[in-house]
């Protein structure tokens, strides 16, 4: 996915393509689940307006979730017994679908340490 200064010249590169055909040539596709292709526009646009130097106050930084939420920093366990972290805080914390961590269970509470990583207090 192209950000930045290159994502602008990808964009004034391509002209007068279509917007779908933009979201493409610039990277910002994922492949579902039956293998068919996802064009995302959201991340597109949102990559466009920083590029550009817009900040609307989006995305998770800073303690924010979807839609500008303020992260509540609490969790329920579901009724099947899971416990969900939410997209938010992984984001914030840079991780990324298939990084591995290893389950430390201590006294009422769970500590989740990076596969291969070392402890921190």
């Amino acid at each position: 996915m192209l950000t930045g200064s290159d994502l602008l010249a990808k964009v004034k590169e391509l002209g007068d393509a279509s917007k779908s055909e933009l979201v493409r040539q610039c990277g910002y596709v994922s492949t579902k689940k039956d293998g068919s292709e996802r064009l995302n526009f959201t991340a597109f646009y949102e990559a466009l307006l920083d590029a550009k130097g817009m900040n609307l106050g989006a995305g998770s930084a800073g303690g924010r979730g979807k839609a500008g939420r303020t992260l509540s920093y609490m969790a329920k366990v579901h009724f099947n017994g899971n416990l969900l972290v939410g997209k938010a805080y992984t984001d914030q914390l840079g991780l990324k679908p298939g990084d591995e961590f290893e389950i430390k269970l201590g006294r009422k509470q769970i500590q989740l340490i990076p596969a291969g990583g070392a402890e921190e207090v």
